[in-house]
């Protein structure tokens, strides 16, 4: 668990860092962006070394020493520290012996490595995920991230010039599931938003789209009404995702303001937006958010809103989370992550509930989640409430998962239980039996709904 989380906050201090000092080093230059030649990348990378040498110490002179450090954090910083010493033939030799980490270390180091190389020599970085196979495609953005994020100017040009070094992206790139052309353009806008915006408008297609959100995102976080404005020039999803986005961002400052301004919207322009800016509420006013929802029309982003709500609510009031979600017809979807917040702080409470409830839908999915979180139920316990489900196929995972756990704690009494239910096909017995459950899938065709 604790390396999951280093993981994420190596993202947020990789991001966080880069964004803050460029955007001192453009406030400090008149908000002067990069040109063609560079000539403002030299101020923020002078901005990002200004306290280094004498005033930082590095907390070692290797990977291994700073990976050796005694906590978490201590190895991130003594990576970073590291790293930002290193020229680019030296990140290269680094690079080499990534693979050797083990797979938890290589993770973090990865993403600092890369996030440096890719400000003082971004193209030599990603000539060098090119021979790194299938794990090139996850160094790549964050190589693209940290070059547009000192010099959105050349990393535009070479991403157009260059079109198929980013076709693997996809929409791992960045946030919101940005591609390459996201990933620039949000980048760019936190150093020049009007700049970046011009760049998106003369794209093409997907990269267009994705861009122009992206930009837009970033300047609701600053001027959510101009960025709304802008916004409404577009058309489709694009302007959809767009309103999304902003919502989301106008919610975190001004919750009023940004339901004020959803009010003006229609259809599902205005179902995306009210279900983003909800979420948002659903952080610190579980209760209030949900009030909202009953504004909402039935569909994909009232389902969406129901989750959020629901997740937030469960870490403060399970139990009143889980009567709400029962309570609506769109809401198995949300009583999954309840269920899974709920049975890891009171498993004994959380079974009661489930018990309580009718068969149906939202019966099936906390059991489900109950039964991928719990562990201090008996294996036998365990796969006789798994028989419970309603659904053929949800009800053969969960069996098949069950089983598997109780294999290994007592092979043969599983393996009885198993030949003598009723609850499952003989295929299903048999791939549980082979020790292939773990493929999911179940009885295609005997009423399931499918997935």
């Amino acid at each position: 668990m604790k390396q999951g989380i280093s993981v994420g906050i190596a993202a947020l201090l990789v991001g966080s860092a880069g964004g803050f000092l460029v955007g001192k080093a453009a406030s400090s230059s008149g908000g002067e962006t990069a040109d063609a030649s560079g000539s403002s990348v030299s101020l923020v990378r002078e901005s990002k070394r200004s306290g280094s040498g004498d005033e930082r110490l590095s907390r070692a002179d290797s990977v291994e020493g700073a990976l050796r450090e005694p906590s978490q954090l201590a190895r991130l910083q003594s990576l970073m520290d590291l790293y930002a010493g290193m020229d680019a033939a030296q990140l290269e030799e680094a690079a080499k012996n990534l693979d050797s980490l083990p797979m938890g270390d290589r993770i973090m180091a990865s993403m600092l490595l890369f996030s440096q190389w890719g400000e003082i020599d971004p193209q030599g970085a990603l000539a060098f995920t090119k021979t790194m196979g299938f794990g090139g495609m996850f160094a790549k953005p964050t190589v693209l991230r940290s070059w547009a994020s000192v010099d959105p100017v050349n990393a535009a040009k070479y991403f157009s010039e260059n079109p198929n070094d980013f076709a693997d992206m996809g929409g791992r790139g960045g946030p919101g599931g940005d591609n390459g052309a996201g990933v620039i353009a949000r980048e760019w806008a936190k150093l020049d938003p009007q700049a970046a915006l011009d760049w998106a408008q003369g794209l093409d297609g997907r990269d267009k789209s994705s861009a122009l959100v992206s930009v837009l995102g970033e300047m609701a976080a600053k001027d959510p009404a101009e960025a709304a404005s802008v916004a409404s020039g577009l058309e489709g999803d694009d302007r959809n995702r767009a309103y999304s986005e902003i919502a989301e961002k106008w919610a975190q400052s001004d919750y009023a303001s940004a339901e004020a301004w959803i009010s003006t919207l229609t259809g599902e322009d205005k179902q995306d937006a009210l279900a983003s800016a909800i979420g948002v509420l659903a952080k610190s006013d579980p209760v209030g958010a949900s009030a909202k929802i009953s504004s909402m029309a039935e569909g994909g982003e009232k389902e969406r809103a129901i989750r959020d709500v629901g997740s937030s609510w469960a870490r403060e009031d399970p139990a009143a989370a889980a009567a709400w979600v029962a309570s609506q017809e769109s809401g198995s979807d949300g009583m999954r992550n309840v269920m899974a917040t709920w049975a890891g702080q009171d498993a004994t409470a959380a079974l009661s509930f489930i018990e309580s409830q009718p068969q149906g839908e939202i019966r099936d999915s906390a059991t489900q989640a109950y039964l991928w979180t719990d562990r201090s139920m008996a294996p036998s316990q365990s796969i006789t409430l798994a028989e419970t489900i309603t659904d053929d196929r949800d009800r053969s995972r969960a069996v098949g998962m069950t089983a598997s756990r109780w294999m290994r704690e007592d092979e043969a009494a599983a393996k009885a239980y198993v030949q003598q239910s009723t609850a499952i096909s003989d295929e299903v017995k048999e791939r549980i039996l082979s020790g292939d459950a773990g493929r999911g899938g179940g009885d295609r065709g005997r009423g399931g709904r499918g997935r």
